[in-house]
């Protein structure tokens, strides 16, 4: 199959503007926040094999924002992006004289991050995240409500902050509804009439 290039812009700048949109998709991964209890994959390159296999692994944000890491102890995480964390992670081990070029690359496993949906939904459980996913669409996830569910108080609980959502009002301007982030929990309560 061959593809005929029948404008006038330069094949070089085709090819990046293709490079940039296909990348686009991990960009906002890459700009997402660490939080307690995410887990992170850390692998290592710029040292030893033996060593390599001894720090490459997936480690878990504490309860205090850190994770600790082999050789250096705990590095704070909770509230940096990929980069900062890695270059924060590289820096530990080179100002420990541990190694003097590491060269750190961290992923966050899609399957680690999670949405918790709970009470009267048709099936409650824990909902994958993903950056596209809303508030109706996890509650959708979940089989939707139950002929039970309260829709005009579902409880939105992020970072200790509780947001009452209408789900009735967001059905009828989607503007309203909310992008979800991992660790978001959601309670659709029982309607008492």
């Amino acid at each position: 199959m061959s593809i005929k290039m029948t404008s006038r812009l330069p094949a070089f700048f085709v090819a990046g503007l293709l490079l940039f949109f296909v990348s686009a998709g991990g960009l906002r991964a890459s700009n997402a926040v660490f939080r307690m209890g995410d887990a992170i994959e850390v692998r290592i390159g710029g040292v030893p094999a033996e060593e390599a296999q001894l720090i490459t692994g997936i480690y878990t944000v504490d309860g205090e924002g850190f994770v600790n890491l082999p050789h250096v102890g705990k590095v704070r995480a909770a509230g940096l992006v990929q980069a900062a964390l890695q270059s924060a992670i590289e820096a530990a081990f080179r100002t420990g004289e541990i190694y003097t070029n590491p060269s750190i690359t961290l992923t966050v496993p899609a399957a680690l991050r999670f949405v918790n949906v709970s009470g009267e939904v048709r099936g409650p459980r824990r909902v994958e995240y993903t950056s596209d996913l809303t508030l109706l669409a996890a509650i959708s996830a979940c089989g939707g409500f139950t002929e039970y569910a309260d829709q005009r108080k579902v409880r939105l609980i992020r970072g200790g902050g509780v947001q009452i959502v209408d789900i009735k009002a967001v059905r009828k301007d989607p503007s309203l509804d909310i992008i979800l982030l991992p660790g978001d929990q959601i309670e659709v309560p029982q309607s008492f009439w």
